[in-house]
């Protein structure tokens, strides 16, 4: 399973037109995702104090576009020896098998929600 954060409207929005299609898959060429282990330095490196965040648990095998574990392409980015999940296409809701309410705390910081702890 891998994972991608986003803000309630947005996926309703994504829901209502049968498609996820964010403004990175246009300029980079693929949505940006996440691992599990990753979820929570992604949230805070990019998401901090946002209040409107949910996660997309996306199951790999439901997938109809190509996925690619790759580096972040951020120059000087910390976590360039890790692999991230890479959408190369737009999301077909039906790869989404639970969405997850993503709350920051009161510092604007994240910690995994209970609904998440439970995964392997």
């Amino acid at each position: 399973m891998i994972f991608h954060l986003l803000g309630r409207e947005e996926w309703a929005a994504a829901r209502a037109a049968g498609k996820y299609a964010p403004p990175s898959l246009q300029a980079e060429g693929f949505i940006h995702c996440s691992t599990l282990a990753q979820l929570i330095a992604t949230a805070n490196a990019w998401f901090r104090g946002r209040r409107d965040l949910v996660a997309l648990c996306i199951d790999e095998a439901r997938l109809a576009v190509p996925l690619r574990h790759e580096a972040p392409r951020a120059p000087g980015d910390a976590r360039a020896a890790e692999r991230f999940p890479h959408l190369y296409g737009p999301l077909a809701p039906d790869a989404v098998i639970e969405v997850v309410e993503f709350p920051c705390a009161a510092d604007g910081a994240f910690e995994l929600p209970p609904a998440l702890r439970r995964l392997p």
